[in-house]
């Protein structure tokens, strides 16, 4: 037998549930008066195991059972109520002071409370009301329990499938770092090889101008390096002295072919504007301040006799005081700077003896080290990691560990250049046609 104190509605909240199992019908209309109104859903059965039929129909939230029932007892009913539905709170009614029948319930049926016969109508409603209120919060709290397990486990997952993704975009990214490093560095290198190229332009109107710029940008560089500049300052002197005579590509043939120290004054004038001329050309190239700066400044004198500042000591730029050595020593011994061509000792001895007034002593030192020093030859040796090869031994894939020069000094082609099947062949016609004996210098790998 079911009863109801108050009608379902779907969209109503569920009411507590409570059952009362009682052999006394006068019990169970006494419990279901005083439950009513309370906010409770009161069921009743007539004995345990109508009690039990009914808790496998309905969720039964509280089960107050009487002991002393025909067929089932209450200890007996309550124990398979634990047994069954372990969350259902189990209230013991009894009006016998048999402790041991009570003990056994308790034991048996773990019962929440025990209530004798008669009952105090407020304290059954109050005990009633803390049961359920205790149930409220443990389902509460088994329900945060599973809650958090189960976003603890999401965000498990989350997490997992987060690094996998912050795995995979940090590939990419470090592809695309790399990419464009090595976009970065191809860029760089033929950077420098247009530079290289440019320079040669004005070279090859003049015999004695091959490779002049590039022997003055390496002797420069070399100087840098002795004084141990810094690495990005060493490369704009190196870039300055491939460019330093780019102000001379308006010049007549003349002008060009004449040595410095046989110029009349009118030519004089002339040829001194070259290097306003270059930091003309240069003023679009923001990239090429620096070595523009250092160009500028190349016919200023350590004692401040020079122009066209008049500057001084270390009011020069130190590029700027590499380059002028460098290119007089070069320029000393192509005959362009004075009335013949002098050997390497003899363009030493002059540049020995014009430290302190054209030169920065410190320059002069650096660059005499280099020649004392054997493993830095003006000459250059043969390389550590590098192996020379024949035009006709060339092979696709080699890679060039130096500038490839034709014996007037052009350059043909850059250092790094990966050599294809092309280009090996333009080299063996090279060869054949111009009677050139070209010895080109490879990196050495394994396969080499």
């Amino acid at each position: 037998m079911t009863e109801s104190n108050t009608p379902h509605e779907v969209s109503s909240p569920r009411l507590p549930v409570i059952l009362c199992v009682d052999d006394e019908p006068n019990i169970l209309s006494a419990l279901k008066r005083l439950f009513r109104g309370k906010g409770w859903h009161v069921l009743s059965a007539a004995g345990g195991q109508a009690g039990l039929a009914v808790m496998e129909r309905e969720a039964v939230d509280l089960v107050i059972s009487d002991m002393r029932m025909p067929e089932m007892d209450g200890a007996q009913f309550l124990a398979q109520v634990r047994v069954r539905w372990p969350d259902t709170v189990r209230l013991l009614l009894t009006g016998h002071s048999d402790i041991n029948a009570i003990i056994e319930a308790i034991n048996r049926g773990e019962i929440y409370r025990y209530i004798t016969k008669p009952w105090d109508d407020n304290d059954i409603v109050l005990i009633v009301r803390q049961a359920l209120e205790r149930q409220a919060l443990e389902q509460e709290k088994r329900r945060l329990e599973a809650l958090t397990a189960r976003q603890n486990q999401e965000l498990v997952t989350l997490n997992a499938s987060l690094e996998a993704k912050v795995e995979a975009r940090t590939t990419e990214l470090r592809i695309a770092n790399e990419s464009l490093q090595g976009a970065n560095e191809r860029l760089k290198t033929s950077f420098v090889t247009s530079i290289k190229v440019f320079s040669t332009l004005l070279e090859m109107r003049g015999g004695n101008l091959a490779g002049h710029s590039r022997r003055v940008a390496d002797l420069a560089r070399r100087i840098a390096i002795k004084l141990k500049l810094d690495g990005k300052l060493v490369q704009e002197i190196f870039v300055a002295g491939l460019l330093h005579e780019i102000g001379k590509v308006g010049f007549a043939d003349e002008l060009l072919s004449t040595p410095v120290a046989m110029m009349k004054p009118q030519q004089l004038d002339a040829y001194r504007k070259h290097t306003e001329q270059a930091e003309q050309l240069l003023l679009p190239l923001s990239d090429l301040r620096e070595a523009s700066d250092i160009i500028s400044a190349q016919f200023e004198r350590f004692d401040g006799t020079g122009f066209p500042q008049k500057l001084a000591d270390q009011n020069i730029p130190i590029g700027a005081r590499i380059l002028t050595l460098a290119s007089d020593f070069d320029n000393m011994q192509i005959g362009t700077l004075t009335q013949r061509q002098l050997n390497a000792d003899e363009a030493k001895i002059i540049v020995v003896h014009s430290r302190g007034k054209r030169y920065d002593p410190k320059v002069v030192d650096a660059f005499m080290a280099l020649f004392a020093d054997a493993s830095q030859e003006v000459v250059k040796k043969p390389r550590f990691g590098e192996i020379t090869v024949n035009i006709c031994d060339l092979k696709v894939g080699m890679v060039l560990s130096r500038d490839l020069l034709s014996p007037s000094g052009l350059l043909m082609l850059s250092g790094g250049h990966v050599l294809d099947e092309r280009l090996i062949g333009k080299l063996m016609d090279f060869q054949k046609t111009g009677a050139m004996d070209l010895t080109v210098h490879i990196r050495q790998t394994k396969t080499n």
